[in-house]
């Protein structure tokens, strides 16, 4: 007999008092398959800047993207998100961003034949390569140009496609976009070049770092005219069923940790791939915290990650995969 008075069916510390039943509790494991790096490419072939906003975080010239990469990709990196960071010519229909100057058309080939087992996704936007700092395209009135910004930006998708980029990444929002480049990869070759949608993007203050890292920071005004509002759940459904409908291969959720709520929904609503975006803001409040010893880094960043992938994530995009990495091995 026993004074104990819970049931038998509310014990649950027995299940995971030792090591080994504890991880059969775990509903998402965590490994190399699932991460991928955000990648900085710089104007300047030897370049290796510090991006103060995001410390350990470096701006890349095509020539030293060995020296960034090679330890990674030795403990394990599977992929990387590129982003071109141009320091040159930039105007109100962002003409460079498909020149072949332009650092990420210089650099995929070039990562190509370093990694070629690499698998490389181009993020395709406006905001690095305009004047104005907005991803679209604008009337002499001032008025979004929808259909304009989505063409420029079906363009853009398929020169990343032909300098070899494995998967285009549209960033930017605006309504069309993903139908628009599968149509425009089809016709110029690149059909089996799959699109992962920025499909649920929120106007978030988590940005701040990266606007720093990729001097994409708008002129005038801000993004809310096309990134979602943060408190709109059923607008943010219905982007993921929009761009699903025009034949997104993978949707994205971007920040992660505040709208896990919405990673859930994502995971449930659909069959393909679910990617969130662990942002530059998640990034800096981790790192800050650990720095002034609120906790140990490398317990927080784990623990984050697992929560990205309990809540139904099949990819995490992470500025900590180095470090991820590193520790799963």
């Amino acid at each position: 007999m026993t004074d104990d008075p819970l049931p038998f069916t509310h014990r649950l510390h027995p299940g995971y008092g030792h090591a080994l039943p504890r991880s059969w509790q775990s509903e998402a494991d965590l490994a190399p398959r699932h991460l991928v790096y955000p990648l900085f490419i710089a104007d300047d072939p030897s370049a290796c800047e510090d991006i103060k906003a995001m410390p350990g975080q470096s701006r890349w010239g095509e020539d030293r993207l060995e020296e960034a990469l090679h330890d990674v990709v030795a403990a394990g990196l599977r992929s990387v998100l590129v982003f071109g960071v141009p320091n040159g010519h930039k105007d109100a229909r962002a003409s460079a961003a498909d020149d072949e100057r332009n650092p990420v058309i210089r650099a995929l080939p070039r990562l190509r034949e370093l990694y070629p087992d690499l698998y490389l996704i181009a993020d395709v936007c406006l905001c690095a390569y305009t004047d104005h700092g907005h991803c679209c395209l604008f009337r002499e009135d001032g008025s979004m140009d929808n259909q304009a910004g989505i063409h420029r930006i079906a363009e853009i998708a398929s020169a990343y496609a032909r300098a070899g980029a494995h998967m285009a990444a549209p960033s930017d929002m605006t309504d069309g976009r993903v139908g628009a480049i599968k149509s425009a990869l089809a016709e110029t070759g690149f059909e089996s070049v799959p699109v992962m949608s920025y499909a649920a993007k929120f106007a978030s203050c988590f940005y701040g770092p990266f606007r720093d890292a990729a001097h994409s920071a708008p002129a005038f005004g801000d993004r809310r005219a096309y990134q979602l509002p943060p408190t709109a759940r059923r607008l943010a459904l219905r982007a993921m069923d929009r761009d699903l409908d025009e034949g997104a291969d993978v949707i994205m959720i971007k920040p992660a940790g505040p709208y896990l709520d919405l990673v859930r929904e994502a995971r449930e609503r659909c069959d393909v791939p679910v990617a969130a975006y662990q942002v530059s803001g998640e990034y800096a409040m981790l790192y800050h915290a650990a720095a002034a010893g609120a906790f140990e880094l490398r317990e927080a960043v784990l623990e984050a990650a697992g929560g990205i992938r309990r809540a139904g994530a099949d990819v995490i995009i992470s500025y900590f995969t180095p470090q991820i990495l590193h520790w799963l091995a």
